[in-house]
């Protein structure tokens, strides 16, 4: 992690004010003197403050219920923050494992663990996202098969991963994807004529969403550790 992000993981001061030491040559890292505030340090690095060793709180990990037209971000908007939903101190330093859009509800992960969460939003570690889909119009028979060959999303290269498509009823639909491009549901509809109504994100990896609108509660480890099995 970064060393300022170390620094407020392991005291109670505020980004500018880590940043603030750093530059001014009071932080070491095993025995050296710093003063880049970006400098990427690990948990076994001996980092001292003062003469002080510095050891990290243990991370957070948190699963979210997002509400309708709350925004995936650490500051309010033209919505407000979904963070406001977080009864938790230094919310600053969390940050969202796989945003969704304003309009789109359900499961989100939060977390300071930033090599936890990277393997959740890196599309070849294959991690699957479970959206239920809302949709204007009674969904063709062929679309399954077009979803698990790939679509091509206008504006891009490349088709999309192959993706999982389950019928509930002629309007709605599950939708297993493995990647998180900009609109990505919206857009593989609109690929196929159709347009999506209503989006809730139900499931990432193993971690089903089990809690009301707008409620959070930790992972258990069991859930924590769902992630780091996932293979390239």
């Amino acid at each position: 992690m970064r060393l300022d992000k170390f620094l407020c993981k392991s005291t109670e001061l505020t980004r500018i004010e880590a940043t603030a030491l750093i530059v001014a040559g009071e932080v070491l890292v095993n025995g050296q003197t710093v003063t880049s505030a970006s400098t990427q340090v690990h948990e076994n690095n001996r980092i001292t403050l003062d003469g002080q060793v510095l050891t990290p709180r243990a991370s957070r990990y948190i699963m979210m219920h997002k509400p309708l037209d709350t925004l995936s971000s650490n500051v309010d908007g033209d919505y407000p923050s979904v963070m406001n939903c977080l009864d938790v101190d230094k919310v600053c330093d969390l940050h969202i494992a796989g945003r969704l859009d304003a309009d789109t509800t359900g499961l989100v992960l939060v977390t300071d663990d930033g090599r936890w969460s990277f393997n959740i939003i890196n599309p070849k570690y294959h991690c699957e996202k479970v959206y239920r889909v809302s949709l204007r119009d009674p969904i063709n028979d062929d679309v399954a098969g077009k979803f698990a060959c790939g679509v091509q999303l206008q504006g891009e290269a490349s088709l999309t991963l192959p993706a999982k498509l389950e019928v509930v009823s002629p309007t709605e639909v599950l939708l297993t994807i493995t990647e998180g491009r900009y609109h990505q549901v919206k857009r593989m509809f609109a690929a196929v004529g159709n347009r999506v109504n209503g989006l809730h994100r139900q499931q990432v990896g193993d971690i089903k969403l089990d809690i009301g609108l707008g409620q959070w509660r930790y992972l258990t480890t069991e859930e924590i550790n769902s992630f780091s099995v996932l293979q390239l």
